[in-house]
């Protein structure tokens, strides 16, 4: 079986978009601001975002806010072809201690980061049926520590299940940000606009084992 081209797949949606006369609605899952530096130049060139931050896998309040501000700030600054948006909706980490139930000790990248995974692009696709978005799409597959294949699946299958639900389905954008240079080109975006960055994903397990690295580091020196 033919490994999928994730870069090859957006590049001929993106040719297809630009064919026709009308702008599509897109609304893009996003974790932070960082990583949605560099996708936003290339999205907003073809789509009018709407960048939907819905993470309650944030470790507290504080820092989802500030991570919230960051992304506002950053779409507030950074020059775009066509308009883009935010909307936060309200933090409810109980969402995401639900899914993760029985998946405490898993390691990063194992089975309860694919149940957050869902849990946020699900929501995402929700949300872009409901407010009438025409694609639905994710920042996380700019990490060079996230599997895209595993996340366009799970893009494709929260598409499949809205379908269940709603008459009119938003298409999953599928896409590999990192690829061509994307990931590097983020981190220098982040430089330029002095973006917060953070050394774990997100939630208390992530900063945990971050920690945990910290301190196997010291001890090695």
């Amino acid at each position: 079986m033919n490994k999928r081209n994730f870069q090859k797949e957006l590049e001929e949606v993106l040719a297809k978009v630009d064919a026709g006369d009308h702008v599509p609605t897109l609304l893009l899952h996003a974790c932070c601001a960082p990583c949605s530096s560099y996708v936003l130049t290339v999205l907003a060139e073809h789509f009018r975002v709407t960048v939907c931050y819905y993470n309650p896998n944030i470790t507290e309040a504080a820092e989802f806010a500030k991570r919230a501000e960051e992304l506002r700030r950053l779409v507030a600054e950074l020059p775009t072809k066509y308009p883009v948006e935010v909307t936060v909706p309200k933090y409810r980490p109980e969402e995401f201690y639900e899914i993760a139930k029985g998946l405490e000790q898993e390691p990063e990248r194992g089975l309860r980061c694919e149940a957050c995974f869902r849990l946020r692009l699900h929501f995402t696709a929700k949300m872009a049926a409901e407010t009438g978005a025409e694609y639905f799409a994710t920042t996380l597959t700019i990490s060079p520590q996230k599997d895209a294949a595993l996340l366009n699946r799970i893009g494709e299958e929260a598409e499949a299940l809205i379908g269940e639900e709603y008459p009119e389905v938003p298409k999953y954008l599928a896409s590999d940000f990192k690829k061509k240079g994307g990931y590097a080109e983020s981190v220098r975006l982040s430089e330029v606009y002095g973006l917060y960055r953070q050394n774990y994903c997100g939630c208390a397990f992530s900063k945990r084992d971050a920690l945990l690295r910290e301190q196997a580091r010291e001890k090695s020196v």
